[in-house]
């Protein structure tokens, strides 16, 4: 059994190192589900895996008691704790570090967590299934962020996730930050949306990502609202555009590129420009060259723009820079091509 070992950083630390090298693993937006837990009396185990930040409604209350955005059981545990199993929202993935939330929670927060891994090709690991411990038995403090960042990431890619609190009590959110292990095709020839996250794609840099975060670009589906694209501030300055900057999850040839702003109405960009390149680093370097695969062109509110007829995309590519003119929001970026190699 390999060992773990886990440092806590505080969330300024954590949020640079995450958004930049990592997603959520377990986040229902990504696909994550809650499958299993010992209890939820309070509150839904299903809370913990929203993408959103939790939030407080004073004064509200439901027919168990007060209303929490979280996971919430029964007072008096007899059991050494209460747990909650989730699955990994792509086909697997290597851990880097891990979220306890406890927003909210005060006086009826989890005292002590810790997490455990495993990889099962089942919905739900049989009693027969091995569990790592990735995040040994630590404490928590009521309504407060904990990240614990692994010294290393892990060697071996999980399914699931179990979360362990002693002995009761709440959570808002868990997050399991880590690194998707695609799964390829054998043929070259299939396309693919080489920028998706279920193929490893990481959006490792924005200008700005004030209403909407970047990392929601590259995620299944068209969204349900405005609220998971990515969006920034309003600008003021004469010449200002924003930019976000996507790590494909393999180095491909680019055929088309498809720009959706489903969603955005009135708050859409006039233009978008896109480049790309081909970088050996995670994040290209300043003087790194972009070539111009979209000169600017015009985009409409909450529709599929669909651009094939591209430059300078006859050399794979391994990274890719959406330019937005001036502001504005974006549901999802999708970047369709074939791998390079194998």
């Amino acid at each position: 059994m390999s060992t773990v070992s886990a440092v806590q950083v505080s969330p300024k630390v954590g949020d640079a190192f995450f958004s930049q090298n990592c997603v959520d693993l377990i986040s229902r937006s990504l696909g994550g589900q809650i499958i299993a837990c010992s209890d939820e009396f309070f509150a839904s185990a299903q809370n913990l895996i929203s993408s959103s930040t939790p939030i407080r409604r004073e004064g509200v209350y439901v027919d168990t008691g007060a209303w929490y955005d979280g996971w919430e059981t029964r007072r008096h545990n007899p059991e050494p704790s209460d747990w909650v199993i989730a699955k990994v929202g792509a086909s697997s993935g290597r851990i880097s570090g891990i979220e306890i939330d406890t927003a909210f929670f005060v006086g009826n927060h989890a005292p002590a967590v810790s997490v455990e891994a495993t990889y099962s090709p089942n919905k739900i690991p049989d009693a027969n299934a091995f569990w790592t411990p990735i995040l040994p038995r630590v404490p928590c403090g009521p309504s407060q962020r904990h990240l614990f960042q692994l010294e290393t990431p892990t060697s071996e890619a999980y399914t699931h996730v179990r979360l362990q609190m002693y002995p009761d009590g709440g959570i808002a959110r868990f997050r399991v930050y880590g690194n998707v292990i695609p799964v390829f095709p054998a043929d070259l020839d299939i396309r693919l949306d080489l920028a998706h996250m279920y193929l490893g794609g990481l959006v490792v840099q924005c200008s700005n990502q004030h209403f909407g975060r970047k990392d929601n670009l590259i995620l299944p589906g068209r969204g349900i609202n405005m609220g998971d694209g990515w969006e920034t501030a309003r600008s003021r300055e004469p010449g200002h555009v924003d930019w976000v900057i996507v790590k494909l999850g393999t180095k491909g040839y680019i055929d088309d590129v498809l720009v959706d702003t489903n969603h955005f109405k009135g708050n859409y960009p006039k233009e978008v420009i896109l480049e790309a390149t081909d970088s050996p680093d995670h994040v290209p370097s300043p003087d790194c060259t972009w070539e111009v695969i979209l000169p600017a062109h015009k985009l409409g509110p909450h529709m599929e723009h669909a651009f094939s007829d591209l430059e300078n995309v006859s050399t794979p590519k391994t990274h890719i820079r959406m330019i937005i003119v001036p502001d504005g929001g974006v549901k999802r970026l999708r970047v369709c091509g074939r791998r390079a190699s194998l």
